[in-house]
């Protein structure tokens, strides 16, 4: 038997997802990272719609460095942004979709910042 990643990610991603559901009066923070880029949604999942999102692939994070942008250091940029996005559309408190990653790096990082930054999970 060999060792999968990719499996072994969603079999953890679809545990996750059995606990969690978003309600339009705590939606869902959902993340997800890639080899190069971050991205991360609040998703009311009653609804089906995205209530505001925010991405390391954007012009003005690309500009300030080369390389990989799904680090520590651009994940509390995101989160913090994120957080500034979701309070100015009321949402104050969440429920965090870490999508099957292990909450330490960068996930923990972009979660710190967005609690720093005033949202509640």
């Amino acid at each position: 038997m060999t060792y999968d990643r990719r499996k072994s990610l969603r079999r953890r991603h679809l545990r996750v997802r059995r606990k969690i559901v978003g309600t339009g009066e705590r939606p869902r923070l959902c993340i997800h990272k890639s080899l190069k880029h971050l991205y991360a949604q609040v998703i009311d999942d009653k609804l089906g719609h995205t209530l505001c999102d925010g991405t390391t692939n954007i012009s003005s994070i690309r500009g300030k460095g080369g390389g990989s942008f799904s680090n520590a250091k651009f994940a509390r940029q995101l989160g913090a942004e994120l957080a500034v996005k979701a309070l100015g559309k009321g949402i104050k408190t969440v429920v965090f979709d870490r999508s099957g990653y292990r909450y330490h790096g960068v996930i923990k990082a972009f979660g710190d910042a967005a609690r720093e930054a005033g949202l509640k999970f």
